[in-house]
């Protein structure tokens, strides 16, 4: 299981990365999308388009099932990954590479490091 100890992540299995400035790229962990499965569908929010911390912020389908993704804490969208409307698959290929939206937001102080991350999921 890929965790990169650079990124944090949530209980839900989302990475976050800090761009800095308030600025954060926010996907799925490796370990998600092992449990989703091959990724078929990928629907993405609006830029500009604001969440709440726990709002469902968007939704990953594969065969066998949808899963719902998300805000790791309060955020307005400011980009998201249009090559996944063409190519879902891509998550499943480099979940890190493959982010899913860009967001500014104020705050990151709930998130786990990779190590409590890693713990977390050895642990399930």
């Amino acid at each position: 299981m890929n965790v990169p100890k650079d990124l944090k992540y949530t209980k839900e299995h989302e990475w976050v990365k800090d761009l800095g400035e308030g600025t954060y790229l926010i996907g799925i962990s490796d370990y998600a999308q092992e449990q989703i499965g091959d990724v078929s569908y990928v629907e993405l929010p609006e830029v500009g388009d604001s969440f709440s911390a726990g709002d469902v912020m968007c939704t990953v389908e594969s065969f066998k099932a949808a899963s719902e993704i998300y805000a790791p804490f309060d955020l307005t969208i400011t980009q998201v990954n249009e090559a996944l409307e063409d190519a879902p698959e891509a998550v499943n290929e480099d979940a890190y590479k493959a982010y899913l939206v860009k967001a500014s937001s104020k705050g990151d102080s709930e998130l786990l490091t990779a190590e409590d991350y890693k713990k977390m999921v050895e642990g399930e």
